[in-house]
Formats: structure tokens, sequence, C-alpha cells
């Protein structure tokens, strides 16, 4: 029997939406210049073929520049042109949210409904790694995650290696942990940070919706931080690695390598 969709589920749909929209954003640049370079390589053919048949004398001293011109040209139009579309589309977005009270800016400030499981542990993974760095842009950069995510150094919760799996009670309890902190926060008027696409392009904030590839893709990246971790605190032969944390280590080796196979 088919059941209608609820408000819910509608507004989750927004907000998976909009992650999809940042996530095809973060290529934008890449596929402009790949554009760009085809077209140099295409139109610097061109005028090298030319030669024989008009000489050099049509191009005089600019043959050399007409196909970075040209690449110019066409890469940025290119990129304009998408960098146009994504605002129309993220604009209308954001406004079918705010229809519905909810601020497209600050996808946390009711809490963490609209992110899988998978999602947060990659998400407390950067954090952790953040950390680890000690420089100030990277603390920087993890106090944005604390504020927004509610994570705090004191969490139950540790990469190299992972303590905590996706879609276990110890995850769920966290998951109350984080909502409680950020809805202490919203008791005291403070909520989350906003956020947009320079924030989601770093670190993959906005919620994703997890089909079977995004899911693979996202668990292969926090056990990709997790064993980085990993060498840097027991070394790449982990010999005084403790017993019951080389148990946890085999097993991300293991998921990871299984991972990075498929």
């Amino acid at each position: 029997m088919y059941s209608p969709p609820t408000p819910e589920d509608e507004t989750l749909s927004l907000w998976y939406e909009l992650g999809r929209l940042y996530a095809g954003a973060a290529g934008e640049g890449r596929r402009a210049t790949m554009g760009g370079f085809v077209v140099a390589c295409l139109v610097g053919a061109s005028v090298l073929l030319s030669a024989p048949l008009f000489g050099t004398s049509w191009a005089g001293p600019f043959a050399a520049a007409i196909p970075v011109v040209a690449a110019l040209v066409s890469g940025g139009g290119l990129f304009g042109w998408r960098r146009a579309m994504f605002l129309g589309r993220r604009d209308a977005v954001r406004r079918t949210l705010a229809a519905r009270n909810k601020d497209a800016d600050r996808p946390t400030f009711e809490g963490l409904g609209a992110y899988y499981d998978v999602q947060l542990v990659l998400l407390r993974s950067e954090y952790e790694f953040l950390r680890s760095r000690g420089t100030k842009r990277a603390l920087r950069s993890a106090r944005l995650l604390e504020y927004a995510f509610g994570f705090t150094p004191e969490d139950p919760f540790e990469t190299g290696p992972l303590s905590v799996d996706p879609d276990t009670e110890e995850m769920r309890a966290l998951r109350g942990r984080w909502e409680g902190r950020l809805a202490a926060k919203r008791g005291l008027g403070q909520g989350p940070p906003g956020m947009g696409l320079k924030e989601d392009l770093a670190y993959r904030v906005f919620p994703r919706e997890m089909s079977v590839p995004s899911e693979l893709s996202t668990r292969s990246a926090y056990l990709g931080i997790s064993c980085i971790l990993l060498r840097e605190r027991y070394g790449k032969r982990g010999a005084l690695i403790p017993e019951h944390v080389r148990r946890r280590a085999e097993k991300d080796l293991r998921e990871y390598r299984a991972l990075i196979k498929r």
C-alpha cells in the first residue's frame, strides 16, 4: 500500500538535495580546467595545421596566445555557467527550506536526524585528525566541527584504530551525547555556526543520502583516517600496540583493504 511522504521525509529530501548540490560543485573547477585544456589542445592543433595552407601571417605574433585565450574563455565560460546553475538550484532549495522554518546554513540546528551514522563517524574522525595536526588552521577547523556537531575531545570515540562502528549501541549513545550538547547550547541561545559551500568542500558537513557507493566511499574515508593515525601513534610495524587495540586495528585494516579492492 502506498504511503505518501511525510513533511519530515520531504524535509530530509531537501537536505539531501542541498548536499548533492554542494558535492557536485566540488568538481566544477576541475571540469572547467579539463574543458579549457581540451579546447587549448584542439585550437593549438588547428593553428599548427593551418600553417601549411594559410601560412602564419594571419595569426602574426599572437599565434602562441590563441590557444591560451581560447582555453581561458571556454574554461571560464563553462565554470561561470555551471556556477550560475548551481547558485540557482541552491537558492531554490534554500527558499523551500526557509518556507519550512529551516535554516539552510545550519543543518544541525535541530539535531543530527538528517545524518547517517557513517557520515557522523567520518566527521568525528576528521575532527580527531584535525586536532592531531595541531596547527592554528587545523584547530580552527576542529572548533567549527565542535560547534556544529557537538563533538568534544572527551567523547568515548577514538580513531587509530576506530573504537566505534556505525549502527551500534555505542554509536547511538554518541549520537545522543552530541545531540544533547547541541540542545543545551540552543537553550543558551548559542546555535551552531553558519556553513556553506566553502565548509562543505573542505569537510562534507551537509547531510548526504547514503547510496551503496557513497556509503562505501564514506567508510573508506574514515578508515583511511584511522589507518593514518594508527601509523603515527604506533609506527608502521605496530610493535608496541596493546593486544586489545591490535584486534581493532586488524579489523580496520581488513575492512579498509576490502573496500579499496572494491
